[in-house]
C-alpha cells in the first residue's frame, strides 16, 4: 500500500477498503494451510503404513500418491509466489496497525470480526517465513515421524526418496520425457521432485545431502538445471535455503558447488 499522507482520511480509508480483501485472501490461504497440514498426514499414514514397502504402496494406491504430488506442487507455487510478493507482508503489517490504532480510539472496525488478534498473530507467524506453506508440510512430515513411534522411520523416508527417484527418471529419460505435453507436467513433475526432497531432508537423521541418503541428489540438481534458468531458479532456491542439512560437513563439496 502507497500512500503520501497518512493524515489525509480519504487517503486511508481508501488504502483500508484496498487491503481488506486482500487480507480475508490471506486469511483463506493461512486455514488451507492447516487444511493440507491434515491431509498430509492422513496421506502419509497409507502410503507408509505395513505390511507393504514404499514402493508396493506408491504402486497399490497411485491415486493417494497423485493427491500427495499435487499438495506438494501447489506448496511450491505457492511459495514462490509468495517469495516474489513481498507487498503481502506490508499490507498485512498496515491492516494490524490500523486495527491497533482503532482499537486505542476505541473503533471496533468491521474487518475485525474477519481476523480478530489471535488468528491475525497465528497468520502473522506464518507469513513471516519465507516458504509457509512448505514449512507448513516439513513441520507436519516431521510431527507424524516423531507422533508414530511404532513405525521405523525408514518408511516415511523410503516413500519420500522413492517418490524423488521416479520424478528424476521421468525428467531425465528421454523416452519419458517425450510423453509430456506441455511445459506444466515437467513443472509439476520438478516441484513435486523438490517438494519430496525438502521433506526427507527434514525427517531423515543425516539428511538428503550426505552419502548414505537414498536419494540421487547430483541427479536431481542435474536434471533442474538443465532446464531453463527462469523456470527453476525458485526450486533452486528452495533446495538452497530450506532444506537442513545442505550445509553440513556430510555434504560434498560438489554438491555444495552445484547449488552455488
Amino acid at each position: 500500500m502507497d500512500f503520501k499522507n497518512p493524515g489525509d482520511l480519504q487517503l486511508q480509508e481508501k488504502a483500508w477498503n484496498a487491503v481488506c480483501p486482500l487480507v480475508a485472501k490471506l486469511k483463506r490461504f493461512y486455514e488451507f494451510s492447516l487444511r493440507l497440514e491434515n491431509a498430509l498426514r492422513s496421506l502419509l499414514e497409507a502410503l507408509t503404513s505395513p505390511p507393504y514397502a514404499p514402493m508396493q504402496h506408491l504402486e497399490r494406491e497411485q491415486a493417494l500418491a497423485k493427491q500427495f504430488a499435487e499438495i506438494l506442487h501447489f506448496t511450491l507455487s505457492f511459495d514462490e509466489l509468495k517469495m516474489t510478493n513481498p507487498a503481502i507482508q506490508n499490507d498485512f503489517s498496515y491492516y494490524r496497525r490500523t486495527i491497533s490504532r482503532n482499537r486505542l480510539n476505541n473503533q471496533q472496525l468491521e474487518a475485525e470480526n474477519e481476523v480478530n488478534n489471535e488468528m491475525a498473530n497465528r497468520m502473522s507467524l506464518f507469513y513471516a517465513e519465507a516458504t509457509p506453506m512448505l514449512k507448513t508440510l516439513s513441520n507436519a512430515t516431521t510431527k507424524f515421524v516423531s507422533e508414530n513411534k511404532t513405525l521405523p522411520i525408514e518408511d516415511t523416508t523410503d516413500c519420500l526418496s522413492t517418490m524423488a527417484c521416479v520424478c528424476r527418471v521421468m525428467l531425465e529419460t528421454p523416452e519419458y520425457r517425450c510423453r509430456f505435453t506441455n511445459t506444466d507436467t515437467m513443472l509439476f513433475c520438478m516441484r513435486v521432485m523438490v517438494g519430496v526432497i525438502i521433506l526427507y531432508d527434514h525427517v531423515h537423521p543425516v539428511g538428503a545431502f550426505a552419502k548414505t541418503s537414498k536419494i540421487d541428489m547430483k541427479g536431481c540438481i542435474k536434471v533442474l538445471k538443465d532446464q531453463p534458468s527462469n523456470s527453476v531458479e525458485g526450486l533452486l532456491n528452495a533446495l538452497r535455503y530450506t532444506t537442513r542439512h545442505l550445509n553440513d560437513d556430510s555434504t560434498s563439496k560438489q554438491i555444495r558447488a552445484l547449488l552455488q
